[in-house]
């Protein structure tokens, strides 16, 4: 979450009444205006809806516990649960499945009914997706004498799609599954390339776009709901639910992001602050990547207004505020206390007073369920946050050239996800303990891989868009002036090192992990959310090019039925 802005010049009025001039923001305003809050008065979903979907959720789980499927059919049943988004309703039945046919695989290779590419690659990616250690191993039978893999498979594209899926779930060592990415991609190009209209080129494209281990799964479900339909063993009981599950959901959301756009207008930050972005549906979208479940309503609200006043305060430091006020600022949040506001200009005790009022409203939610202990964390990781947002001010400030070393050492801290990731915990019910907590303040590998996707996917996009405007040296300057290397090997090795990131959270998702599942969820989510917002271009900071359309599918447009 690494937040910057375009520079023009700009006056304020500080508090001797003396103007000082100022960088300022020359973005595009909200392209959503108040859309959102007339969601206010919108009824929520029917009883009839409520009981359809109960209905048809007993149907489906006496599919997947029916005996009379072998473990391909229930495979299958799972992977469409799953990809049509609806898989949080049934958990316990595919962690049954799931470990049957772990167990089935481990005590014999004979018998099992998935031996062709597409059913291998299949079961392979459902068991790694829950963190079960099966080896790619299962994946020599389909190499020739030479140890490549069989020209013949290419003719072959659904199975060909599913290893590609498969090998996007790789870790460090897996030479054999580095070998089937770029085989199958290479493969899945050249048939999109020269064979358009061919049956699943538009899901090849898709998959080669944004395989499913980098996918939001709300954005998945969305599209896989429009294509489903197509095969032929397509479950109308499953898409059905999915499609009636999908639209009451989000009706849940708009009514959340409805209140949310009523606090945000409330501030009034638009006017007050006309440096900063106004994104507050953006940031409500990139919260319901983390999680989008019925159950996170409490947590979704408070990381949202969180990462809202964050993208404002990294303005703050990025651009708008002077060395002065900026070291005022960060000894304010190091104080956390409204006291503290005094010494600071005005525009920056807008922020502070909403800052500490975010807090404040979680922290008697938290004082009534006994888990206070969960903001003195979330408060630490947004102090630690600050510090650094300030170690880059004065690096800009100065036309100082860090080390990459010394560059990454703060903007991985910089880049938010830290201090999103611990935030994300708060809100998350019983199975968050301090020692959870404790565990992100280790800086674990999944948190810095986590960071390191965020920080060089988005430098990688906005660098040259920075430079114009003189902020401090991305990494890409940095690794240039440190190595003597051109821009092009810069990316190169940072294109490396994002890759080597997700091999490392695939490592740390598997069992037995440091802390549960779930919470793994949250950070995987998070670098997802990176994936689709700077994987071309910053879409957090150019809202009205690409990010609008997913923001519509997701909170504007129902799903047909």
């Amino acid at each position: 979450m690494s937040f910057h802005v375009s520079v023009v010049p700009s006056s304020v009025k500080n508090n001797a009444n003396e103007e000082t001039k100022r960088r300022s923001a020359d973005y595009h305003p909200s392209i959503w205006g108040h859309h959102f809050l007339s969601y206010a008065t919108d009824s929520m979903e029917s009883d009839d809806d409520n009981a359809k979907l109960l209905k048809l959720k007993d149907e489906i789980k006496s599919m997947l516990m029916d005996d009379a499927n072998k473990s391909l059919q229930k495979l299958d049943l799972v992977n469409a649960i799953q990809r049509l988004g609806v898989s949080y309703h049934f958990e316990t039945e595919v962690n049954e499945i799931l470990e049957d046919v772990y167990k089935a695989h481990n005590e014999s290779d004979s018998g099992d009914d998935t031996d062709d590419l597409y059913s291998i690659s299949l079961k392979f990616r459902l068991l790694r997706q829950h963190g079960y250690k099966i080896s790619c191993d299962v994946f020599n039978e389909f190499k020739d004498n030479n140890g490549s893999f069989k020209a013949s498979l290419a003719e072959d594209v659904r199975g060909m799609l599913s290893l590609y899926e498969a090998s996007n779930l790789r870790v460090h060592g897996e030479n054999i599954l580095d070998e089937a990415l770029t085989f199958t991609t290479n493969h899945l190009e050249s048939r999109v390339a020269t064979q358009p209209s061919s049956p699943l080129a538009g899901q090849v494209k898709h998959a080669l776009t944004r395989p499913l281990r980098k996918s939001l799964p709300r954005l998945e479900a969305r599209y896989y709901m429009s294509i489903y339909h197509e095969e032929a063993s397509h479950n109308e009981v499953i898409l059905t639910f999915a499609k009636l599950d999908f639209n009451i959901l989000q009706k849940l959301h708009q009514k959340e992001l409805s209140a949310i756009t009523k606090w945000w207008k409330d501030l009034n930050f638009a006017q007050e602050l006309p440096f900063a972005r106004d994104r507050i549906v953006e940031c409500y979208f990139w919260i319901l990547g983390v999680y989008f479940e019925p159950e996170y309503v409490m947590g979704r609200r408070f990381l949202t207004k969180v990462i809202s006043i964050t993208s404002i305060i990294d303005d703050i430091y990025d651009v708008y505020g002077t060395i002065e006020e900026l070291e005022l600022f960060t000894e304010a949040i190091e104080k956390w206390d409204v006291s503290a506001m005094d010494q600071l200009p005005g525009y920056m005790k807008l922020c502070y007073q909403a800052l500490l009022d975010v807090y404040s409203e979680t922290e008697k939610d938290m004082a009534d369920q006994g888990r206070l202990y969960r903001l003195h964390f979330a408060k630490e990781a947004m102090k630690t946050l600050v510090r650094n947002y300030f170690y880059e001010a004065k690096w800009c400030h100065k036309n100082f050239v860090p080390s990459l070393d010394e560059y990454m050492t703060v903007a991985l801290v910089t880049s938010g996800y830290s201090m999103l990731a611990t935030t994300s915990f708060v809100g998350m019910g019983n199975i968050v303990t301090k020692e959870a907590f404790e565990w992100l303040f280790t800086n674990p590998k999944m948190i810095k891989a986590s960071s390191v996707i965020c920080r060089l996917m988005d430098d990688m996009v906005s660098h040259k868009f920075e430079q114009k405007r003189g902020h401090v040296a991305s990494s890409i300057e940095c690794f240039m002036i440190q190595h003597g290397a051109t821009e092009e090997e810069a990316r190169n090795e940072f294109q490396k090192q994002v890759i080597d990131a997700w091999k490392d959270i695939n490592e740390e998702c598997l069992r037995p992990t440091a802390v549960p599942t779930p919470l793994l969820d949250r950070i995987l989510n998070l670098s997802r959310v990176i994936d689709v917002i700077y994987k071309d271009e910053d879409g957090y900071t150019h809202a009205h090019v690409v990010l609008k359309d997913s923001v519509a599918s997701l909170l504007i447009n129902p799903v047909p039925l």
